[in-house]
């Protein structure tokens, strides 16, 4: 039987049918980019076997990126409003990323954890609620966080498994524990903290953030650096910030599971934990939790 075109009036009428029933934060169709893209210079694609813990600002180690390399990640979405806008800007300038998802927003908005999964960037976790994780019993922390890997995945790609497809995990609050660290590491999930924050979490403008990103991002030269997906001054910010970055001469590396050991360097002579200490004048201020009630 022969083939026969439609109209093109049939085909556009469909095709406008398609848009409207494309969910919302959907992908949209790749762009060619620009040339003056800022782009991703290398992808780094690592194992955490037998367990990983990096970035400075939390752990002895972080990954060995060359002057004025940058990882980005961003916490806490995805968010209604301000996820889609953070992938646009990412897109426009051919630029990966690797999202840490609180599993309930995932759960709540699984058209934007597809869209990040869809356009390449890397699907990690940030526990199912974002608890204080030393607030919790061990057996109360350990489902919350596979209650996140498991809301994540099924989420971005529709499925979980009995371990997280993007063996990636941050702690809300970088609130770890040893314990927690060390079944992590038996289940070979790298744990992260950030080598520079965007401190995004305080208020202040999209200028005022630009500033301090830069200015971090120049004394550091570089490393894995922290923003929130969630916060409107941070998708306001990011296409200048990603400009800004281009025309200093930063470069981005995107990561990503692999086989391959990953390239780690130590701190400096005299290093310390800047979030443990933060977390001791935290904590003393707290009140200790509530023994539970016996039966």
């Amino acid at each position: 039987m022969s083939r026969r075109l439609l109209p093109r009036a049939t085909m556009l009428a469909a095709a406008a049918l398609f848009a409207l029933r494309a969910p919302a934060g959907a992908a949209t169709a790749p762009k060619a980019c620009s040339p003056d893209a800022l782009g991703v210079s290398r992808t780094i694609a690592f194992s955490a076997k037998g367990g990983l813990a990096i970035g400075f600002k939390s752990y002895p180690k972080t990954l060995d990126l060359a002057d004025h390399e940058v990882v980005l990640t961003f916490d806490d979405g995805p968010a209604a409003g301000t996820t889609a806008k953070i992938l646009d800007a990412l897109a426009a300038e051919c630029v990966k990323a690797t999202f840490f998802l609180i599993g309930r927003n995932a759960r709540g908005l699984p058209a934007l954890a597809r869209r990040e999964a869809s356009e390449g960037h890397t699907v990690a976790h940030h526990s199912f609620s974002h608890p204080d994780m030393r607030r919790l019993s061990e057996a109360a922390a350990k489902k919350n966080i596979d209650e996140g890997f498991a809301a994540d995945d099924t989420a971005a790609y529709g499925a979980a498994a009995s371990e997280p497809r993007t063996p990636f995990f941050r702690y809300p609050g970088f609130s770890d524990t040893p314990t927690l660290n060390g079944w992590l590491a038996s289940r070979n999930i790298a744990v992260f903290g950030a080598d520079l924050w965007a401190s995004d979490w305080n208020k202040m403008t999209p200028q005022e953030e630009l500033d301090l990103v830069m200015s971090r991002l120049e004394a550091a030269n570089g490393g894995i650096l922290l923003l929130h997906d969630i916060k409107v001054e941070t998708a306001a910010m990011l296409p200048q910030l990603l400009r800004e970055m281009k025309r200093r001469g930063f470069r981005i590396v995107h990561i990503r599971p692999g086989d391959d050991p990953p390239p780690l360097r130590d701190a400096p002579a005299g290093w310390s934990s800047e979030t443990e200490k933060i977390a001791a004048g935290f904590y003393a201020r707290m009140p200790a939790p509530r023994a539970a009630k016996r039966p």
